[in-house]
């Protein structure tokens, strides 16, 4: 892999692995305050988001260590890179999401069904410093992802999005149980319902970090626009007729592309070789994220039109 490829790519890595480190020192801050809030004021949905943000911690460190292996050089076993460690963390993630919201779901239905105090209004003023934290982190992770074009980093950044939107379910049903409990009895479960629907938002948010990790998994072709920008740039080079085919899979951060061009079809071996080392080093210096082009090159179809 040339110098400049190695170079870009470790960046993205590494901007990926800072944010997540990022995410552990917060999710860890934040854990132990929503845990010792819920206990000191009555509040499960407090203690069952400061466990999510637990596990957010763990989900944190399997996307540092996979961003970690990803940025590992090529060797003889893995002569493509370890670059699928990056799809692979994102789906350990996504699992990691499911197993919280049924743990926590069970949870909260015990709690619906056994009696206890209604929740403390300090309570809510922890929540709404959790979601402008949450939120707040789950841009700049979120428009990271983007950046780098990693699913690792936005499955880490929606982990944040999924411990907001707890957090705001969690702040309706104490106001609904602190509100209610003025008025009559029986409101003491609203927090622990809003608990369970909050279990069911994390659930939906596991599923759509998932799928993107498992595609990528599976080398499920990228964006059109992506594959019409190589055909172009190879289209481009002096000497190519047409494009037969043209094929990219992504691995980590990086893509490598199978690309077949017709020439001319009395051209010499070398000067077909010339061609599509042309092809190659046109669409690697317009795109520094493909990592490798590998040229065929057919004999064009002689004209008979004329």
């Amino acid at each position: 892999m040339p110098e400049t490829t190695k170079t870009f790519t470790s960046a993205r890595l590494e901007s990926g692995a800072r944010l997540a480190v990022l995410g552990i020192v917060v999710n860890a801050t934040l854990a132990a305050v929503k845990i010792a809030a819920g206990i000191l004021g009555h509040c499960y949905v407090l203690i069952a988001d400061g466990i999510e943000s637990t596990l957010d911690i763990f989900g944190s460190l399997i996307i540092w260590f996979g961003l970690k292996v990803a940025a590992e050089p090529p060797d003889e076993e893995h002569p493509y890179g370890h670059g699928k460690a990056e799809p692979v963390a994102a789906i350990v993630v996504a699992l990691t999401v499911f197993g919280a919201a049924l743990a926590l779901a069970v949870q909260s239905v015990r709690e619906i069904v056994t009696p206890h105090h209604a929740p403390a209004p300090f309570t809510l003023i922890v929540l709404v410093v959790v979601v402008v934290i949450k939120e707040t982190l789950f841009r700049k992770v979120a428009h990271t992802g983007d950046e780098i074009g990693s699913t690792a980093v936005k499955t880490d950044a929606w982990h944040h999005r999924a411990d907001a939107i707890t957090s705001i379910a969690a702040f309706i049903g104490i106001s609904i149980a602190l509100i209610g409990g003025k008025i009559g009895k029986h409101w003491e479960p609203a927090d622990d319902w809003a608990a369970l629907f909050a279990c069911g938002l994390i659930a939906f948010n596991g599923w759509r970090l998932l799928m993107p990790a498992l595609g990528e998994t599976m080398d499920t072709a990228p964006s059109e626009e992506l594959r019409s920008d190589v055909a172009r740039l190879a289209l481009a080079v002096a000497g190519v007729a047409e494009i037969e085919k043209c094929r990219i899979r992504k691995t980590g951060l990086e893509y490598y592309v199978d690309i077949h061009v017709s020439v001319a079809g009395d051209l010499t071996v070398r000067e077909g070789h010339r061609i599509a080392h042309l092809v190659k080093d046109a669409i690697r210096t317009a795109n520094p994220a493909i990592a490798d082009v590998l040229v065929h090159i057919e004999p064009a179809e002689p004209d008979t039109t004329t």
